[in-house]
């Protein structure tokens, strides 16, 4: 029950503080399972993912996230772990004992859906979106049954600027796209290309 009001109180905070409005424009929400991947340039990014999509997905989409950050303090490690249920991964390779697109499989197999940055880390810079890292074709080639959706999330940056504490009131968009699956024999330059685009033909004009 705990778990319920916080996730709920996140999720009400985050619509009052970015207005978010979630536009569906390639797909409708469904129960297919699905890996939701997104522009990344806060720590906030998942929760308005998350908080755009209907509650009884919420309870089986999960946010993949880098242990190092979520594990950090009590506080973090409650709402990550008990609140939103993310896949921890270790992000450093010298020390990880799994192999992170395991550890994504088990939760896919679990029945779950994922949400996931395929940048690899928060863009701060002026490029509209990073290259992408490998483990997005390496996820679809394991499980090529998932439907991948591109997200783009629109404005978080502004309301939450790195280094300021005191988050900016504007209107947030969240806009789902087309979902991609991975095709028979396809490359992995070829996927990674065909879904980065993808994300990138839901930003908007002014980038």
């Amino acid at each position: 029950m705990l778990n319920r009001l916080v996730a709920g109180g996140i999720t009400a905070f985050a619509y009052l503080l970015t207005g978010l409005r979630a536009i569906w424009q390639g797909c409708i929400p469904a129960d297919n399972q699905r890996v939701y991947y997104a522009n990344h340039s806060s720590h906030a990014d998942f929760v308005l993912i998350w908080a755009s999509l209907p509650p009884h997905l919420r309870r089986v989409t999960r946010p993949v996230a880098g242990s190092d950050y979520w594990l950090k303090t009590s506080l973090r490690r409650f709402v990550g772990k008990n609140v939103f249920h993310a896949v921890l991964i270790d992000r450093d390779k010298t020390t990880r004992n799994e192999d992170p697109i395991a550890v994504m499989c088990t939760a896919v197999d679990g029945g779950n859906s994922l949400i996931v940055f395929p940048e690899g880390t928060r863009n701060t810079t002026n490029e509209t979106l990073l290259p992408f890292k490998s483990g997005i074709y390496h996820l679809a080639k394991a499980r090529s049954n998932l439907e991948f959706v591109p997200v783009w999330i629109a404005n978080l940056n502004r309301v939450m600027p790195k280094g300021e504490f005191v988050p900016i009131p504007l209107l947030c968009t969240v806009t789902f796209g087309e979902p991609v699956q991975i095709q028979d024999s396809e490359e992995k330059n070829a996927f990674v290309e065909r879904t980065r685009n993808a994300l990138l033909s839901l930003a908007p004009r002014e980038f």
